[in-house]
């Protein structure tokens, strides 16, 4: 179920401070079911009571505290909208106003190297933070990264930390059906991706001391499909890493629902009705099964693998939401190519690395720096 990923995602980001043991299981106490109303409201109560104590600890100068909780109540903020589908609902718009709000304060008050930048996009914006790392050369390589459908720029955390414990410098953005671009702008997912790296690339070339014959980019989930086709076009990309790999997210995903169009409505799993609606949104398409598959139909990268040159690294797991898509998606690349497969001895071995973040940040990191 997607709520067992996301609690695994949650227990993950404990290492970076960025939520609390205590503060989880007494949040998942609150629950009195699965629901997605549920899940809201019992991380949006953990948020405004730690978003409370940030303030309190602010008002008597006590930076440090304030900052601490801060992070955390940005977090519990977005996780409150991780597994919320209602797009009408007020606390939407509320809940990500907070979380950037706690976000942006708590970088503020810890120091930690970490800036918001707009990202110049057609007639509007991509939100993003710049990372700059404080052990860099003076000239050094950048990591675009790209998440996924469900969690924020902030959540890749386990990426650009250890990057910038390298000496790599990291731009996170949030593209069209991502984050507060899909909650505060309303921009949707679109499926040539090119047209929001490239401009991401040209903000990079106007930031002091990168390196642009070293830009690496990478996308995580649904990320990691959108990222290639952007690398195909991209040539200034080096490095392209896809956590996981997949040739067409649309087929993978279809498969499923085609399966269960074919039950009578009564019977299909709110769970169901739920994604549908969470896809028509977020791809901004009617909420109707046939009109989500139909637009899921354009997410195939398949006629444009055969242009990607850069090297790619293909991440995958053997407890992956979508089995053996990464390794189809390596075969079919003509590219210098590795292939990165994260089982349960690694701890790592849940999508996108989920709950194994620490192991699986060292050996992507390895990687990297072997090859950027």
């Amino acid at each position: 179920m997607l709520t067992d990923a996301l609690v695994k995602h949650i227990l993950g980001l404990i290492r970076y401070r960025m939520t609390d043991p205590g503060e989880i299981m007494e949040t998942l106490g609150q629950m009195k079911s699965s629901s997605e109303q549920d899940w809201a409201t019992a991380w949006g109560n953990t948020a405004e009571k730690i978003q409370t104590r940030a303030e309190e600890s602010y008002a008597i100068k006590k930076m440090v505290s304030a900052s601490s909780s801060y992070l955390r109540a940005a977090t519990y903020w977005r996780i409150a909208l991780m597994y919320f589908s209602d797009k009408e609902d007020q606390i939407v718009k509320k809940y990500s106003e907070n979380s950037v709000y706690c976000y942006d304060r708590y970088l503020e008050l810890s120091g930690y190297p970490g800036q918001k930048i707009q990202i110049p996009y057609e007639e509007t914006y991509l939100p993003g933070y710049f990372y700059r790392s404080p052990t860099a050369e003076e000239k050094a390589p950048i990591l675009i990264i790209t998440p996924g459908r469900d969690t924020w720029g902030e959540d890749t955390i386990w990426v650009y930390d250890a990057a910038l414990q390298r000496g790599i410098h990291c731009i996170v953005i949030e593209g069209p059906g991502q984050g507060t671009t899909l909650r505060l702008q309303n921009l949707k997912f679109r499926p040539d991706w090119e047209t929001v790296i490239s401009p991401v690339v040209d903000f990079a070339e106007t930031l002091p001391g990168i390196d642009m014959e070293r830009i690496a980019l990478m996308g995580i989930s649904f990320g990691g499909y959108l990222i290639p086709r952007a690398a195909a076009f991209e040539k200034r990309i080096k490095v392209c890493i896809a956590n996981p790999g997949n040739i067409s997210w649309g087929i993978s995903i279809n498969k499923a629902l085609k399966q269960v169009k074919k039950l009578p409505k009564f019977l299909r799993p709110t769970m169901i009705d739920n994604l549908v609606k969470d896809y028509a949104w977020k791809h901004g398409v009617e909420n109707n099964i046939d009109t989500v598959i139909s637009e899921l139909d354009k997410y195939n990268n398949s006629n444009i693998l055969d242009k990607i040159t850069c090297k790619v690294l293909v991440m995958d797991a053997t407890s992956e939401i979508l089995p053996g898509e990464a390794i189809k998606f390596y075969n079919a690349l003509q590219c210098p190519k590795d292939y990165m497969l994260f089982d349960s001895e690694t701890t790592a071995q849940n999508h996108t690395q989920m709950g194994g973040y620490g192991p699986a940040s060292d050996t992507l990191f390895d990687w990297i720096e072997d090859n950027l």
